[in-house]
């Protein structure tokens, strides 16, 4: 193998891990905007659920603060509406790191296969006009 094609072997494979890790945190960041919508869509419930005389109350800190229900609802509205926005970022984040992984994976096992490959053998062509191996 050459110096050449080794180096070259070299590069490809840390730009495949690096789009592997590239995958692996969007999955992450995919997984755990999942998480918040589906906690989110439960307050959604909740809140539909609650009456004019009910009170809401906001964590700020330690300190439990009153909320208007009209506001804390557009709260959870406007939240639910930027996860599934940024859900939708990520998955095109995705399938765009899937496609660019899959071809520097077969641009690598291309490579590799050419490097494994035994050269031709030598042809010499004598005086005579015959072939020899």
């Amino acid at each position: 193998m050459s110096t050449s094609a080794a180096e070259r072997l070299q590069g490809l494979s840390r730009e495949y891990q690096k789009l592997q890790g590239d995958l692996e945190t969007a999955v992450d960041a995919r997984q755990r905007l999942d998480a918040q919508l589906t906690e989110n869509e439960q307050v959604k419930k909740e809140f539909a659920q609650l009456k004019e005389h009910n009170t809401v109350y906001k964590l700020i800190g330690p300190v439990l603060v009153k909320q208007e229900q009209s506001s804390a609802k557009a709260n959870v509205d406007n939240r639910l509406e930027f996860i599934r926005r940024e859900m939708k970022r990520i998955e095109a984040s995705i399938v765009d790191l899937e496609q660019k992984s899959d071809a520097k994976r077969t641009e690598l096992v291309q490579l590799q296969a050419s490097i494994q490959q035994p050269p031709a053998p030598a042809v010499d062509v004598s005086e005579a006009g015959a072939v020899v191996a």
